[in-house]
């Protein structure tokens, strides 16, 4: 987050590059960062003439170069953006004559998603030499709640512990997507709110009493008759709740636990740091050790893989979501 910021404010203080090459697993700020280069190089009346947007899909390296060494009209820069510029990695290597020389009034942007390219070759070392190569990575989940509270700080607000660590349980670690969940919240919410795990239980569409983390969390408490409730729940409501997710939730609460199990230290921070969760819900690890030994946990993570195979459609093509989760609740508590 320090080198976007850092980015910005190059670009804003007119240390501009003339090659932006934004690359790796999380697009949340490659979007960012692209965004910010299409908003505020060129004025709203230079954009028109100076201004052009591609598509890896649907263009190649020489129509890039050759967009990227026209001049400018009536302006001291153009833009040339490349969205989607991942498509073009199996010919990439022939960026390196212009990334050598590049058009100094032109400032070239790469928005090249999921993927990453290779520090050791020569175009990479390049692209680092003429511009900016900026790789955004995937952030662990223990580490996601930690950028809620800095996002929301930076707008006005904060956050409870509770809260984050629910909106990472059901949103996982897209940043775009709590990004646009935070969005609605500040629509509805007054600056400087504390935002609680109720306005996320009532905004987010989240229900209170029947989701992942209160089945997780009953399966933890042993509590069979509250797992079979939200289950039941599930199953009239699959949209809400997709039974892949259901059974990925509950496998990797198994498969942390079955990794608790075999730590020497259980401190509070070490067990988040290893299982590389949010420390909120290290409690759940402590009282599922309790309650599930070693050599359960580990009948339940192979029950769990194959009920994965089978939410996935192999070999289950007449078995009901609510039979599969049956199947895995019956395993878990027997």
């Amino acid at each position: 987050m320090d080198e976007v910021i850092q980015i910005t404010k190059d670009i804003k203080a007119g240390n501009i590059k003339p090659i932006y090459f934004f690359m790796g697993e999380e697009p949340y700020y490659i979007d960012k960062l692209t965004e910010f280069i299409e908003d505020n190089i060129l004025t709203e009346d230079e954009k028109g003439f100076n201004q052009m947007v591609l598509y890896g899909r649907d263009t190649s390296i020489e129509e890039v170069v050759s967009n990227a060494k026209r001049f400018p009209m009536m302006a001291e820069r153009q833009v040339v953006i490349v969205k989607e510029a991942q498509e073009l990695s199996r010919n990439i290597e022939k960026l390196e004559t212009y990334a050598e020389n590049p058009q100094p009034s032109t400032v070239l942007v790469f928005a090249y998603k999921y993927k990453t390219l290779d520090k050791r070759k020569k175009v990479t070392k390049i692209l680092e030499k003429s511009g900016v190569v900026f790789e955004s990575k995937k952030l662990y989940e223990n580490q996601v709640g930690d950028w809620i509270k800095r996002v929301l700080s930076g707008q006005g607000y904060s956050i409870e512990p509770k809260a984050a660590a629910m909106l990472v349980e059901f949103l996982g670690t897209d940043l775009s997507k709590i990004s646009n969940e935070l969005d609605k919240l500040k629509i509805i919410l007054p600056k400087g709110h504390i935002i609680s795990a109720k306005d996320v239980e009532e905004n987010i569409g989240i229900s209170k009493d029947y989701n992942v983390f209160e089945l997780r969390k009953a399966i933890g408490e042993g509590n069979q008759l509250k797992a079979y409730q939200i289950i039941e729940y599930f199953s009239q409501n699959p949209k809400d709740n997709p039974l892949v997710l259901t059974i990925g939730q509950v496998f990797a609460f198994f498969s942390n636990l079955l990794q608790f199990h075999g730590l020497k230290d259980k401190s509070k921070r070490n067990v988040a740091k290893v299982l590389r969760v949010n420390p909120f819900f290290v409690s759940d690890y402590e009282l599922g050790a309790r309650r599930y030994p070693m050599k359960k946990v580990s009948s339940i993570v192979a029950k769990m893989r194959e009920l994965d195979v089978k939410s996935k459609g192999v070999g289950s093509s007449s078995t009901t979501n609510y039979d599969l989760m049956k199947e895995m609740l019956i395993h878990i508590f027997n």
